[in-house]
């Protein structure tokens, strides 16, 4: 997986919009100890995951995936406390796909897309307390622009959050800003290719209350050794993790971090998938 991937004008999510400096501050950073094993059963995957609590007690889940006469099965699994999640899509035209997802809730969704339009809508089904769209549009300028919105249909009625973005990708630069709030706030995101196997990202928050709060600087490389990822956050937390194929299909995902005012604080987390 490379890590140095900046999203261009293909069709996107508004929910992605911001994906490219996210994938280098946010994932695979974890203090976990997981394993997840996938395994083909003829037209089904099987997926056993597992992970260590912080008391050291193990918790499993077990999912599979598989489709049938056009409806695809995209995730049925049993938890550990007993829960069940259900995730299915089918896709009735080109352009066209309806899904449904069901765990503690249960939401029925479509998305639409259309040349370089990605547009989605949610319905909860379950207690019909909301609706949720976004739409978002990718430009031949290297522009991005998008928007979200939720309306309350039980309660308070009315727009209960609403959010608009813009990303621009050119050459070596990657950058997104995005509303939160309610438009009370605004988050910046970066990301600056330096090579092939080098990127930096930084992510910083602007509002009325405080004009800059840098929620987090990293980078990521592609080192010999495997995907190499590092930052600090605005409250002095260093974090690294290092991705790295040990094996054809075998990923290993080491993780630390620690807080530079307090070296004692040093937490690790390992996940493998298989």
């Amino acid at each position: 997986r490379s890590t140095n991937k900046l999203l261009g004008t293909m069709p996107t999510k508004y929910g992605d919009i911001a994906k490219a400096p996210k994938d280098i501050l946010s994932e695979d950073y974890t203090d976990k100890v997981t394993l997840k094993a996938k395994k083909n059963a003829g037209p089904v995957a099987v997926t056993l995951e597992t992970a260590r609590g912080s008391g050291g007690a193990l918790s499993s889940k077990v999912g599979t995936k598989f489709a049938y006469a056009g409806l695809s099965f995209d995730k049925v699994q049993l938890t550990a406390d007993g829960g069940q999640v259900l995730e299915t899509s089918l896709v009735p035209c080109e352009g066209v796909k309806l899904s449904f997802k069901g765990n503690k809730g249960a939401d029925l969704g479509i998305d639409y897309t259309k040349g370089n339009l990605y547009a989605t809508g949610v319905l909860d089904v379950k207690d019909m307390s909301k609706v949720s769209t976004s739409a978002c549009l990718g430009l031949a300028s290297g522009f991005t622009v998008g928007g979200d919105a939720t309306y309350a249909l039980s309660g308070k009625t009315g727009f209960s959050a609403y959010n608009v973005g813009a990303s621009y990708s050119q050459g070596k630069l990657f950058a997104s800003v995005t509303s939160a709030s309610k438009l009370s706030s605004v988050n910046v995101g970066c990301v600056y290719k330096v090579n092939a196997d080098l990127s930096l990202a930084s992510s910083t928050s602007h509002s009325s209350e405080k004009a800059c709060t840098v929620n987090a600087i990293g980078a990521a490389y592609k080192a010999p050794i495997g995907d190499v990822k590092a930052k600090i956050g605005s409250d002095g937390i260093l974090s690294a993790c290092l991705i790295k194929e040990v094996a054809p299909k075998v990923t290993v995902t080491a993780s630390g971090a620690v807080s530079t005012s307090d070296l004692s604080s040093f937490k690790y987390g390992l996940g493998i998938v298989i």
